[in-house]
């Protein structure tokens, strides 16, 4: 019978088609699949290959091929998003998903390079923390170069069930770079027992690993803030259609009519959940074409009607830029309409989606036939950042618009802490495996931030989430529904919600200088 160490060599023989396997058996961590045990796996077995290989350039090829498989799979959901818009073909999404692979693959190839520089021939415990510490910094520079798109950061394989947090209860002394760099060790450090024939070790190690993900979370504190929470589920077909914007909205607003009179609640619809424009001064042409009503003041005492006395609502909307008496561009706002129908704050979104609401490189794109995905011509204009609106008796809101919340370090204005997050979004785009990854990811930033975090979604899914990463309820996908409760409390501030991504990049440092103790012992 061949020993497990015999049967890692065999595969290790075959270093770069095991690279594309192990990059698509990695992504299966993440949900909706959630097989964590597999993903850690395959992220071990992938350091042993780095090891193996003669140097840092044969190390970044293999990182490079593991990282297009990876993100190829792990993002297929995106090609989704292409059969909404008419003006280009749906196979494009196709082409789409490994064109954007090509570059994020850039990344794991940084970690297998750096790894590979710093552990030398220094030896797998070395090579282990090396790239632990290099996988940590890469996925903090995905967050950020070109705008970002910190999309399944390893980490989040770490996130339990829905109704326990998982190891991701480590995110607030760690940051959601640093866990991932720990769900690096901890597939590496198992694969690594198993190689070396130390069961103890690795048995003990496993265990600790199912309990730390499946641990009860304990009792839930209780808030004092009531709430309704919306999904009125209108496919992505019926939302963009003008003939049924009146019909959805009459959808949205049947879900958010109060239960009890005067009674005081925060009502919150989803992205794209008004078709209205709110704000006066724009051209009347403008008007004309959104629901029942051709005037603003009428659009938002109607909302107000809607939400009845005691009641506040944050909805995703549209405001505009206009100049010379043309539209040149728009924002992707919440705004919050008390029961009079007046505007008291808004925000809008800074993290826009490139070539969703936005086309980057319109001046050479444009005229070879792309399009944006969301419909229409006119480019979103990107937002200050984060903002928390102070709601008064309904709290302090922070705001974070769809995709914005899976930005580490990035939701919150650390100088105006607020009680909540909320998080409008649209995934009707997204097919199957979207809106889970998104809902994952979502529950992260409440665990590291300490903060509940309140999602409505067209189409699901839908959710309350408090600080510690459960979901307390949640409306699945293709389901109109409405969620009442009262928000969680938000935790005292946490390590990371004071000190962002240095703190994960602090322990990158930390994990690469131990890489590099352990590679001059074994030099000697």
């Amino acid at each position: 019978m061949m020993r497990a160490a015999d049967a890692i060599d065999w595969i290790l023989s075959r270093p770069r088609p095991l690279a594309l396997l192990l990059g698509v058996v990695a992504a299966t961590g993440f949900q909706p699949l959630g097989l964590w045990p597999l993903a850690l796996g395959a992220i071990g077995l992938f350091i042993l290959l780095v090891e193996r290989a003669l140097s840092w350039r044969g190390a970044a090829w293999l990182g490079w091929l593991f990282g297009l498989a990876h993100f190829t799979f792990g993002n297929a959901w995106i090609a989704t998003a292409f059969t909404y818009q008419a003006q280009m073909p749906a196979v494009l999404g196709w082409v789409a998903v490994p064109l954007l692979s090509l570059y994020l693959a850039v990344y794991p190839a940084l970690a297998a390079a750096g790894a590979k520089l710093v552990a030398g021939r220094g030896g797998r415990i070395a090579t282990l923390l090396a790239f632990a510490g290099c996988w940590t910094v890469s996925e903090w520079l995905r967050g950020w170069v070109f705008t970002g798109f910190p999309w399944n950061p390893f980490g989040v394989v770490l996130v339990g069930p829905l109704d326990r947090p998982g190891l991701a209860a480590l995110a607030p002394w760690l940051g959601t770079y640093a866990l991932s760099g720990l769900a690096v060790l901890l597939g590496g450090g198992l694969v690594l027992a198993l190689r070396e024939r130390r069961w103890l070790a690795g048995g003990a190690a496993a265990t600790l690993l199912v309990v730390g993900m499946y641990i009860p979370a304990g009792r839930a504190a209780q808030g004092h803030l009531r709430f309704t929470l919306v999904q009125p589920d209108v496919p992505q077909p019926q939302l963009d259609d003008p003939r049924l914007y009146e019909a959805n909205f009459q959808k949205t607003a049947a879900l958010s009519l109060p239960r009890r009179p005067d009674t005081r609640r925060l009502v919150l619809w989803p992205e794209s959940g008004l078709p209205d424009y709110l704000r006066e001064g724009y051209p009347q042409r403008l008007y004309n074409t959104t629901t029942a009503f051709a005037d603003p003041v009428l659009a938002r005492r109607r909302l107000g009607r809607v939400i009845g006395p005691g009641g506040l609502l944050l909805t995703g909307a549209a405001d505009l830029e206009i100049a010379h008496g043309h539209v040149v561009g728009a924002y992707n706002v919440v705004t919050a309409v008390n029961s009079a129908g007046e505007i008291v704050g808004s925000y809008a979104k800074a993290h826009l989606v490139p070539y969703g609401e936005y086309l980057a490189l319109r001046w050479l794109l444009e005229p070879l036939g792309a399009r944006r995905l969301v419909a229409g011509s006119i480019d979103f204009i990107p937002g200050p950042g984060p903002r928390t609106l102070d709601l008064g008796a309904w709290g302090k809101a922070g705001v974070q618009v769809c995709y914005e919340i899976v930005f580490s370090g990035q939701v919150v204005d650390r100088k105006h802490r607020p009680d909540y997050l909320f998080n409008d979004s649209n995934d009707g785009w997204f097919g199957a495996f979207g809106p889970p990854q998104h809902l994952a990811q979502a529950r992260l930033r409440a665990v590291e931030e300490g903060l509940p975090i309140l999602r409505a979604t067209t189409t699901g899914v839908s959710a309350v989430i408090d600080a510690r990463g459960v979901v307390r309820q949640y409306v699945p996908t293709h389901r109109a529904d409405r969620l009442d409760g009262v928000i969680p409390p938000a935790a005292p501030p946490t390590l990371f919600s004071r000190l962002g991504n240095i703190l994960a990049l602090g322990w990158a440092l930390l994990v690469l200088l131990l890489a590099r103790v352990a590679m001059r012992r074994s030099a000697r």
